[in-house]
């Protein structure tokens, strides 16, 4: 087993599924089977879920960039909840951390909490993505990778790795098998922010981004099967 702790990135978009908004409770079911398939198999299994199918932003020029970014923030715990249900639907052990106090919905992000969780085999979802605005959820899965020590963190999107453009606005698109941080930020590829890939840089932590819609694919990706991209020094 190459990479035991992961760090899995899903966007709200993903738990959305083909509704676009809200949640689609059996896509999320879906999605908790396919990774709970990974965690019976003994990988450790942390995800900061995204809040984009709640919230996009700012509503208007005059909403003050910080109260945008706490919306938002809620918006990853309903995700983190859904998710976490889906999980006890199922059977596998789960806990749902935020980086802001809840108390009377869910535990406070605790670094060695949410470690010692994974050690025993739970399944560990952060909301509220670092706690703080101005930064993306992209950035709060790097710092929890990090924090957590995770061998790799894996991106789930809807496509099938990273592009040198748009795939689905360029039938001439290439997809990289394999590229670096360095790589990522002088093309400007729309991979993850550049604060976000800086942070798995300087930790040496591997980004791998693949199609989460392909079933299965998370197993295969962790099992260096399948088509993805793998971003490393």
């Amino acid at each position: 087993m190459k990479y035991k702790r992961i760090l899995l990135k899903l966007s709200g978009e993903v738990l959305a599924g083909d509704k676009k908004t809200g949640i689609d409770f059996e896509r999320t079911l879906e999605i908790a089977r396919e990774i709970n398939e990974c965690v019976k198999l003994g990988y450790e299994i942390g995800i900061v879920v995204g809040g984009g199918n709640f919230w996009r932003g700012k509503s208007n020029e005059y909403m003050d960039r910080a109260t945008s970014d706490y919306i938002g923030m809620l918006g990853t715990v309903m995700n983190a909840l859904a998710l976490g249900d889906a999980f006890k639907q199922i059977g596998t052990p789960v806990r749902v951390q935020t980086g802001v106090e809840m108390r009377q919905i869910a535990e406070f992000y605790i670094k060695d909490r949410a470690t010692r969780h994974l050690e025993k085999g739970r399944v560990v979802i952060f909301g509220c993505g670092t706690g703080s605005p101005f930064f993306s959820t992209d950035t709060a899965s790097s710092l929890r990778a990090a924090e957590i020590r995770a061998n790799v963190l894996v991106k789930a999107t809807k496509v099938d790795g990273v592009y040198d453009k748009d795939p689905k606005k360029h039938e001439d698109a290439k997809r990289f098998k394999e590229i670096t941080y360095i790589e990522v930020l002088n093309k400007k590829l729309n991979v993850m922010d550049s604060t976000a890939i800086s942070l798995c840089m300087e930790e040496d932590i591997p980004i791998i981004v693949f199609d989460i819609n392909k079933k299965g694919n998370l197993l295969k990706v962790l099992q260096e099967h399948g088509t993805y991209t793998v971003i490393h020094n």
